[in-house]
């Protein structure tokens, strides 16, 4: 059982709130623990499989009615705790093929893509989902899973979402022996034309990214 749980001592284990706020928990701990890379080998497909079952967890909450918190203002949870050590230890960890291209809005006509990082990404869905998380363990659960229904919609979702689809891409290339797009020159603090885009994508090479990152080739 886990921590969050252990905090909720009045809800059934099997209520709605105990299963994300485990969801919630267990992706925090999993990735922070990536995140020291002791096993880089399996780093990759590991955060693959851990965002996608957070996103499993974001979808019961984007799927359930809409969630009216306790007090009219959200207590204070007090200061967030700092993800800068854990943001720089992903992108260490996933140098060089931190840096992806995604659009946004899917539904916005013609919009154009632009350079994230998926340590970027990383840090900043940790970061709300420990927020909510403070909520959880101080006993305010409405109040918690407000907050992660409301950034699941705002921001940790559609990051979670640009962030999965990175890595299954990534792990895609790699299967099917197909090299990557050019990854070089692409940096989240340009302010590159369109067409630049496409082109600065640098060639990262299969060979030099299936073994570090823990990925292996379809025979």
């Amino acid at each position: 059982m886990s921590d969050a749980t252990l905090h909720a001592h009045s809800l059934d284990p099997d209520s709605f709130a105990v299963q994300v706020a485990d969801s919630i928990e267990s992706f925090i701990v999993a990735t922070t623990e990536v995140a020291k890379g002791d096993e880089p080998d399996s780093a990759v497909p590991f955060l693959l499989l851990e965002v996608s079952q957070l996103l499993l967890a974001g979808g019961r909450l984007g799927a359930h009615e809409d969630i009216v918190p306790d007090e009219r203002y959200e207590p204070d949870t007090g200061p967030d705790v700092d993800v800068d050590e854990l943001r720089l230890r992903f992108a260490d960890l996933l140098d060089p093929v931190d840096v992806f291209s995604e659009v946004f809005d899917p539904y916005e006509p013609r919009k154009a893509p632009v350079p994230c990082r998926i340590s970027d990404n990383l840090a900043d869905i940790i970061t709300d989902l420990r927020h909510g998380l403070a909520h959880y363990r101080a006993g305010r659960t409405t109040e918690a899973l407000w907050w992660w229904q409301f950034s699941y919609f705002s921001n940790w979702g559609p990051t979670a979402s640009a962030t999965l689809r990175a890595l299954q891409s990534l792990v895609s290339h790699v299967r099917l022996d197909q090299p990557l797009a050019p990854l070089g020159g692409l940096d989240t603090d340009e302010d590159l034309p369109d067409d630049d885009l496409a082109e600065e994508a640098g060639r990262v090479m299969v060979q030099e990214i299936a073994g570090p990152l823990g990925l292996h080739s379809r025979k």
